[in-house]
């Protein structure tokens, strides 16, 4: 099941601010936070004194608490790959290692008694068959993308595919970041353009992001990297429908009711007999069968990707079917244009395979 986080960077921000965050974001349904510890410049006892009261708060959330750390951290913490019980004492879940401490290391640090979960950088190339032939603890393990502030640096989607099929392919977990659009927002470092995993994400709606990677279907924690993502943006992230892909849709003037019936009915389903012209939801005819749909004059008969079409009365057998166009294509006027994919949107067609449920909102 996927699940929605935050980040927190308590060094930047004040108590009171990071807990109402964490509180709010609990209430809504979040499952995670995400913090790092190498930014951190607090002495041991400090470092240990606030990020327990800081996990005493995830908790009380509702929330499991991640720690991105590096060899560096473990030396500053008196912490080893064979002795974690700083971070037990701390109240960490889950350790990212930012850095490695070597194959015989990266294995032992698995078994640790605490059931503290390790967590290894998915956007590197990890030799996961090598550690699980080796003894590793498949399930003290998970992986978690990089962040990227630099802007032009985070990862190609090919890339990012690549990467984290490799490791969803060995059954483990994965978490990437999303960024919140909000102005003045800031992660562990002094740069200030978002913190996305994917780069074409890094402009995109908050939500949007979401609903990608929801249709790109690899990662099954989605936190926000950077902090404070608005009220309303975490708001609009809970209530976001994850049973399916979802495209927002910009309707035409004077489209009747029954084809917004049509537009916004719950299961539209990609035909298996598909092609690479249309996306194709048939079920309507049958569910909404006799049902007027009148034609609508259209000047230009050329409609474009992203455009969505019902079928009209000129054509009854099918009337009633939905369309998202592919590619442009030249239709007749037994076709109603309805509306059109909303700016950026297009990017989830191609995620809509033979028999994939998916919706307009």
């Amino acid at each position: 099941m996927k699940q929605l986080g935050i980040s927190v960077y308590p060094e930047h921000t004040t108590k009171e601010k990071a807990y109402a965050y964490m509180r709010k974001a609990g209430a809504l349904g979040f499952k995670r936070v995400f913090t790092c510890f190498l930014s951190v410049t607090e002495s041991k006892e400090d470092t240990i004194a606030n990020f327990k009261e800081f996990c005493e708060v995830a908790h009380e959330a509702g929330m499991i608490v991640s720690a991105d750390t590096n060899p560096a951290v473990f030396r500053k913490l008196d912490a080893t790959p064979y002795d974690l019980s700083v971070f037990n004492e701390i109240g960490l879940d889950i350790i990212r290692l930012d850095g490695h401490f070597g194959d015989v290391e990266d294995i032992a640090i698995t078994h640790n008694p605490y059931g503290i979960r390790i967590e290894y950088n998915a956007s590197g190339t990890i030799a996961i068959d090598n550690l699980l032939r080796c003894g590793a603890d498949a399930e003290n393990m998970c992986f978690c993308s990089n962040f990227f502030p630099q802007r032009h640096t985070g990862m190609g989607l090919d890339r990012y595919i690549e990467l984290s099929k490799r490791y969803r392919d060995a059954n483990m977990r994965v978490a990437s970041f999303i960024s919140s659009q909000q102005k003045n927002t800031f992660g562990p470092w002094p740069v200030y353009e978002g913190l996305p995993t994917i780069e074409m994400h890094r402009d995109l709606p908050i939500d949007l992001q979401l609903r990608h990677m929801n249709a790109i279907n690899l990662a099954q924690d989605i936190l926000i990297g950077n902090c404070f993502a608005s009220d309303e943006e975490l708001e609009i992230l809970a209530n976001t429908d994850l049973t399916k892909i979802n495209m927002k849709i910009d309707l035409e003037e004077g489209i009747s009711e029954t084809e917004k019936e049509i537009i916004f009915w719950d299961k539209h389903q990609h035909r298996d007999d598909c092609n690479d012209l249309i996306i194709r939801s048939s079920m309507p005819r049958v569910i909404f069968k006799g049902k007027s749909i009148p034609v609508r004059e259209r000047k230009d008969r050329m409609c474009r990707r992203g455009d969505v079409v019902i079928v009209n009365d000129n054509l009854e057998h099918y009337r009633g079917e939905l369309w998202i166009l592919l590619k442009d294509l030249e239709l007749s006027d037994e076709y109603n244009l309805v509306g059109h994919l909303s700016e950026h949107e297009d990017i989830l067609l191609d995620w809509i395979k033979p028999r994939f449920l998916f919706g307009l909102i």
